[in-house]
């Protein structure tokens, strides 16, 4: 009787664990947490992208083509996307699905992954001691409704969240909002880089300032100018901003010419739109000794040799405010720029500043990076470069948004344009403007550089010294109390035998 109760209660407590593992993983899928301990939280799902997944409506399915056996860090990146792909999943309240194929031995699923786009690569590998070049897949389609969009390869874990939240916006969003790049009609410059940024997720046009701002442009890009506008072009601009439109703009003080090392001041009636706004652009050039480089040539005897020099007209931007636009960012480059000084009874927040190294150049401008006694003399504080104001006629009327940069080549493929820091700023700026900030927080978590910290020559002395003493006497200091150790031994030993 007793074995039969012992049975029934066994087989009672084992269908009890069975149901609750069962029940365990059934919530786990939807309800979890991972310890993060990473400074970006890498392996943890941001909330813009949870936010993104919330739009979800109909059945997204991923297709992931990934060859085995890959080499060390591409393994690693398979694993890294396994987990990733498992958290979006998770927060997609059954609207995401995924799955893994290797199309390396299956023709028909090399086919599939061709049609849509993504196609084999070629490695180095070693296999039996030998180097050999191998064709591996290593893409994602994401198909949603009648929709598709395709990451065609995948080679590292940096920026593949954004990647892919990017992917499933672009594909959720109903209504895709519309940008312009507005020019007159003497402006040549080109912003193809950005532009081809921006339309992986907005609409984005070219118009003339000449003719009226459509009602359905949601954000203005205007390049600086280097002479007035026509009254057509500063009204439709004014009138743009004053209904509620948002414009950003980069427009410095002085046109410069690194090539010929001279700059003349601009003179043009888009500073007094600005003035009227609340943002004014000072007739200088702002230095910053945290700079960029340039290629100087210098004559060596017989020999003319390229030496790479710090350029204080190039200041690296690090020192940013608190505002959600530019929270995040490490780094910005700017060429040639305007210091901004705020009018202090308008609407506007400073974006970043230069360093405490800082200085201004008025006219006449200097721009040689050789011997330039300008160079030597950067002890003033920060100079604002970058600001946001808003503009709003009446209260009863929309509020305009304005975003000011002091250089004015900050959006052209010979400027900043050629800057990949640069597109972060540029794209927190456009989704911030249009309200449309899911991706800002997402965008900056990703690591681009991180600068050692800037210290000073006495901070520089001193753990110079520290470095070199420290050690000596760590040595010294174990040396006695080695020696004092041996002398106790000795001592004892002595007392023992005597």
């Amino acid at each position: 009787m007793t074995a039969i109760q012992n049975k029934k209660t066994f087989l009672i407590y084992t269908g009890i664990i069975i149901v609750a593992v069962i029940l365990i993983n059934l919530v786990s899928r939807n309800f979890f947490f991972r310890l993060d301990l990473t400074d970006n939280k890498m392996y943890s799902l941001s909330p813009s992208s949870k936010s993104v997944l919330k739009k979800i409506d109909d059945l997204l399915t991923i297709k992931i083509y990934f060859s085995e056996n890959l080499p060390g860090e591409y393994g690693n990146t398979r694993r890294y996307l396994q987990d990733i792909l498992e958290e979006y999943e998770a927060y997609a309240d059954g609207n995401l699905r995924f799955e893994f194929y290797q199309p390396d031995d299956d023709e028909e699923l090399a086919t599939e992954a061709q049609k849509y786009g993504i196609q084999p690569v070629q490695l180095q590998v070693i296999e039996n001691d030998k180097l050999e070049i191998k064709r591996v897949y290593m893409g994602m389609v994401f198909l949603y409704e009648d929709q598709r969009e395709i990451i065609p390869v995948i080679q590292t874990t940096t920026g593949l969240e954004y990647d892919i939240t990017t992917k499933i916006k672009k594909l959720v969003d109903k209504q895709r909002k519309t940008i312009a790049f507005a020019t007159i009609d003497d402006q040549t410059a080109s912003n193809d880089n950005i532009a081809n940024l921006l339309r992986e997720t907005y609409n984005v046009r070219n118009i003339k300032l000449s003719k009226p701002i459509p009602k359905n442009i949601d954000l203005v890009i205007f390049n600086g100018v280097e002479d007035s506008l026509s009254s057509d072009e500063y009204n439709n601009l004014r009138e743009f901003v004053i209904r509620g439109g948002n414009l950003l703009i980069a427009q410095g003080r002085v046109k410069s010419n690194l090539r010929t090392q001279r700059a003349s001041l601009i003179k043009s009636n888009i500073f007094d739109l600005l003035d009227e706004f609340g943002l004014h652009v000072e007739d200088n050039l702002v230095l910053d000794q945290i700079c960029s480089n340039v290629t100087v040539s210098q004559n060596r005897g017989f020999f003319q040799i390229n030496t790479a020099m710090s350029y204080p007209f190039f200041p690296l931007i690090r020192n940013f405010s608190d505002h959600a636009m530019v929270s995040g960012l490490e780094q910005v480059s700017l060429l040639f720029t305007s210091e901004i000084t705020p009018d202090s009874g308008a609407a506007v927040i400073p974006l970043f500043k230069t360093s405490d190294r800082s200085g201004v150049m008025r006219n006449p401008f200097n721009l040689s990076p050789i011997d330039n006694p300008a160079l030597r003399r950067l002890r003033e504080p920060g100079k604002i470069v970058a600001a946001y104001a808003t503009v709003q006629a009446d209260t009863a009327a929309p509020t305009g948004q304005i975003i000011l940069i002091g250089d004015s080549e900050f959006f052209t493929d010979n400027g900043g344009g050629r800057s990949n820091e640069n597109f972060v700023f540029v794209m927190n700026a456009v989704d911030y403007l249009i309200g449309d900030s899911n991706l800002v927080a997402l965008r900056s978590r990703e690591i681009t550089t991180r600068p050692l910290k800037e210290i000073d020559d006495s901070a520089k002395a001193r753990w110079k010294w520290v470095n070199i003493l420290l050690p000596a006497l760590l040595v010294i200091g174990l040396g006695l109390i080695q020696w004092k150790r041996e002398a106790r031994r000795t001592k004892q030993l002595e007392e023992l035998y005597d």
